[in-house]
């Protein structure tokens, strides 16, 4: 085999707004999850945050 004609497959271009959609996503699931857990405490124990 010539150098020219290699066997290695050529990288695909990604543009970059998926990375950002998927950054996006992933905080919409942390900043949701943290909104989720605020709540439940807030209906379970009248408090989000309890120091005693």
């Amino acid at each position: 085999m010539s150098p020219a004609m290699s066997g290695r497959s050529k990288k695909v271009s990604v543009p970059d707004n998926l990375y950002t959609v998927i950054l996006a996503v992933a905080l919409c699931a942390v900043v949701g999850t943290a909104v989720y857990v605020a709540f439940q405490c807030l209906t379970q124990y009248d408090t989000i945050f309890k120091i005693q």
